[in-house]
């Protein structure tokens, strides 16, 4: 499909063509760098979430179907909220940011990010779904530099992996994946550890931090975040604690 740019249908529909010497050679080529291990997403250059198409490059996180439970746990939180102001924390692709603004219109989305290249792949990919004037983009780190006004949602899939897990990371994320967005230091929780006094000084009262967590980081969370009300987790497909739900007192 990627080599001829066509969809599957059209590939059932015609058995019997045959490629041209220029369609074979890019196809020959997408298998050499399968066989090198670059994900197939940043070889195509998409990745679907949320039902969305998304434009990915090495310069952003691949999405993945787990962070859709982050998605869930706001549109479940934001149903008291009519007009919620959130800010998506390290947008990367732009597909949290995005996400919501498609299922909340009426919501006011910023989204921040400290990596340039991976700003300009958000920023595409809102235009793409012509999201463009509904999310307001800021190079940022974390909350830093943001104006100064509070939120109802402070949302993130922050890098959460530990250096001293890096054996237990597949092959394919350690090599191309921006290594940034995957490890957030020795313990895995440097980067959240950041974010959570950030995120309680720029919510409202009663407002929601939700964060995406690695498999282990339960217990670490609820210490975290022993200052908050009302902490609520959310088990991914395979029974993970994957997201994590805590309000400001």
């Amino acid at each position: 499909m990627f080599a001829l740019g066509c969809d599957r249908a059209y590939l059932y529909a015609h058995p019997e063509r045959l490629l041209t010497a220029d369609e074979q050679a890019r196809y020959d080529e997408t298998l050499v760098q399968r066989a090198r291990g670059v994900p197939s997403q940043y070889i195509t250059g998409h990745q679907e979430f949320w039902g969305l198409d998304l434009i990915v490059s090495p310069a952003v996180l691949i999405p993945r179907p787990e962070t859709e439970h982050v998605i869930e746990g706001v549109l479940e939180l934001a149903r008291g909220a009519p007009n919620p102001r959130i800010v998506d924390v390290g947008t990367g692709s732009g597909c949290i940011a995005i996400a919501l603004a498609k299922e909340l219109p009426a919501a006011e989305i910023h989204a921040t990010e400290i990596s340039p290249p991976a700003l300009e792949v958000a920023r595409a990919n809102a235009a793409r779904h012509q999201l463009e004037r509904r999310i307001s983009f800021h190079l940022a780190d974390l909350l830093t530099g943001l104006p100064d006004e509070s939120f109802d949602f402070v949302v993130s899939n922050p890098p959460y992996v530990g250096e001293s897990e890096e054996d237990h990371v597949q092959l394919e994320v350690r090599k191309f994946e921006p290594r940034s967005a995957v490890f957030a230091g020795p313990t895995g929780l440097e980067v959240i550890e950041r974010l959570i006094p950030q995120a309680h000084a720029r919510l409202k009262l009663g407002g929601w931090l939700v964060l995406e967590i690695g498999y282990s980081q339960e217990p670490a969370m609820r210490n975290l975040l022993s200052r908050w009300n009302d902490i609520r987790f959310i088990r991914d497909l395979q029974g993970i604690q994957r997201v994590v739900a805590a309000r400001k007192k």
